[in-house]
């Protein structure tokens, strides 16, 4: 029996707990209007992300090396206060520091056959916030620009039961769903590399004045895409305003020649800083400069989870989980594990399949359960053609092969091989 492509009432199949469906709806590159955006490295939102992030990395490697396997903890309750900053062409200055808040449960002491260890979490926390902003910033210092306040308890002895369980398969410490969509689109495909070409190294050579704090918001309307870019120039860097325009042209430009190449069928409008005031009647003139190449000097505050999504990109077209991944133990913590999986799982099913133009994978965990046993795999899925029984076999065979893999996960998550915000 085979299942029309453009029917979700037709006959379901279903092994085990992976439920493989048609979707009836129209392809998002086909919609009329498409809208993504990301957050860039020096958003607030990000630098958030990437403390809490870089903390969970870091107790687990603690944990790891003096217990032989990590503990339980989430770091997931994070809050970036913006500072206050003073900027004028040729000169900045911090006036008031950007504070970093991190809280949550981690395993602060543990038992041991020779009495109980203290975990300095304090101090591993500090270390990782000031790794993650010497790696991430130029001009963004930790001991000089930011107040770090560690707001972090004892995890509570039910859930450290759950982790730290004895048996092979860790078991989810949450009951909660991650989602997964392949392929991306063009426009999500452009919006990603913008921000990231803007933040690489070879960009940031040639044009130094750009800061790290890049939004990128892609608009699309039928095939006219519409990017609206926000780059807090640097203060220092940028002599006068003629040197500031320059320097949002060199921006421009560097856009454009990227959207020829990845959206080469579009035609692409690009807008940098529009919230900039100048000219004949302006009585007083704005610019977007930083001090330190990012917004979390003055403009703007962070919160865990309000950012990308675990592909990086915020898709509303899309089906989304709102998830924060940033933070939650790499081990049993579904709300981070299964949005990496099935993103992993939608990819690999596009691929493989070669028969499917957009995918969709929705994993649902139960607290308990073990992290290779969901309680549901959904899949959804718009054929190019038929939606027969081989198909769903195929798929099914895939999902199940890919949660048989779990665990390799935690692995990707601590190597930093995956994106995650």
């Amino acid at each position: 029996m085979r299942l029309k492509a453009r029917c979700v009432s037709e006959e379901r199949v279903t092994a085990s707990y992976v439920t493989v469906e048609p979707l009836d709806r129209t392809p998002v590159e086909e919609q009329e209007i498409e809208l993504v955006e990301r957050k860039g490295l020096g958003h607030p939102d990000y630098i958030i992300d990437s403390a809490c992030e870089e903390a969970s990395v870091m107790l687990s490697k603690y944990y790891l090396k003096e217990f032989g396997r990590v503990l339980h903890h989430n770091v997931d309750k994070g809050l970036l206060v913006g500072g206050r900053a003073y900027n004028r062409f040729g000169y900045g200055r911090l006036e008031e520091p950007i504070t970093i808040i991190i809280a949550g449960r981690a395993s602060t002491s543990v038992k041991t056959h020779t009495g109980v260890v203290t975990v300095p979490y304090k101090e591993i926390i500090t270390q990782a916030v000031r790794y993650m902003i010497k790696r991430s910033f130029r001009f963004l210092d930790f001991d000089s620009h930011i107040q770090l306040e560690i707001r972090v308890r004892e995890s509570s002895p039910d859930l450290k039961a759950v982790v730290e369980s004895s048996q092979d398969m860790p078991l989810a410490n949450d009951t909660s769903y991650g989602v997964g969509f392949y392929p991306l689109t063009p426009l999500e495909n452009l919006v990603y590399n913008v921000e990231r070409h803007l933040n690489s190294p070879a960009f940031k050579s040639r044009v130094k004045e750009s800061g790290e704090d890049v939004k990128v918001m892609g608009f699309r309307k039928g095939r006219k895409i519409t990017l609206t870019i926000a780059d807090g120039i640097v203060s220092t860097l940028t002599k006068d305003r003629g040197h500031y325009h320059s320097v949002k042209e060199a921006i421009k430009s560097e856009v454009e020649d990227l959207a020829v190449k990845i959206a080469p069928q579009n035609e692409v409008q690009v807008f940098v800083n529009t919230a900039d005031r100048y000219g004949e009647g302006v009585s007083e003139e704005i610019y977007y400069l930083t001090y330190t190449g990012t917004s979390a000097e003055h403009g703007d505050d962070g919160n865990t989870g309000r950012g990308n999504r675990a592909n990086g990109l915020i898709t509303p077209n899309r089906q989304m989980s709102l998830e924060a991944t940033a933070g939650k133990n790499p081990i049993s913590h579904v709300g981070k594990i299964y949005n990496v999986l099935a993103g992993l799982a939608a990819k690999r099913i596009y691929e493989e399949t070669k028969n499917l133009r957009e995918v969709y994978v929705r994993m649902l965990s139960q607290i308990g359960r073990p992290i290779d046993q969901p309680l549901t795999v959904s899949v959804q899925a718009i054929p190019m053609d038929k939606f027969d029984r081989n198909l769903v076999r195929e798929i099914e065979a895939i999902v199940l092969d890919e949660v048989s893999k779990v665990r390799r996960v935690t692995d990707l998550v601590l190597e930093r091989g995956v994106t995650l915000f």
